[in-house]
């Protein structure tokens, strides 16, 4: 199972590093299961995310082998990804292909804009929700979910909340327990201190 990351330029930095940590636990640890996690670019050369994070992707989307289930960040870099018809296509390419396509903060907007919600429920980052409602058609905008499953396309609430999904990829891709050996293998356990 391939697994891809996204990343662009203005990309919040643990909207995707957040599940990149939890998939590649899984990839790394449980080698058995088959899964390849990578990252894949429009190009070759450095991303800067939105924090000003500098990374370099593994692969560019003509060089990434077949993508299973994909993983798209949100961050400022989704004002400008939203209106690119290059990115638009390649996301309803991969999904009428059957691509898992999951997405973190308010890439869910950029999947509303390519047509993927329509129909369905979704969730975004809490201060995107009423534009998550003006994309697509007949989007069920769901602001309280951490996560929402609507089976061809799993969406997150904002940054953190991609830990919970990617956690939940594991449940479904494999099983609970593999998705608890995960959670405990990164030693995530919420306790906020405020």
């Amino acid at each position: 199972m391939n697994i891809g990351v996204v990343l662009f330029d203005g990309a919040e930095e643990l909207d995707w590093a957040g599940p990149w940590e939890v998939l590649a636990a899984w990839a790394q640890k449980w080698p058995e299961d088959g899964v390849s996690v990578f990252t894949v670019a429009e190009a070759d050369g450095t991303i800067e995310c939105a924090k000003g994070l500098r990374v370099l992707p593994d692969h560019t989307r003509e060089s990434a082998p077949p993508i299973d289930v994909l993983v798209y960040p949100g961050g400022p870099g989704t004002r400008r990804e939203i209106d690119d018809e290059d990115v638009l296509e390649w996301l309803r390419a991969l999904a009428e292909a059957g691509t898992l396509m999951t997405s973190v903060c308010s890439g869910s907007l950029v999947y509303a804009q390519a047509g993927l919600l329509d129909g369905k429920p979704a969730t975004t980052y809490w201060s995107a929700v009423d534009w998550l409602g003006q994309l697509g058609r007949d989007i069920e905008v769901r602001p309280d979910d951490r996560f929402v499953d609507a089976g061809a396309v799993v969406t997150a609430a904002g940054v953190s909340a991609g830990i919970d999904m990617a956690l939940h990829l594991v449940a479904r891709l494999h099983s609970p327990e593999r998705a608890r050996e995960v959670r405990r293998y990164i030693q995530y356990d919420p306790q906020p201190p405020v």
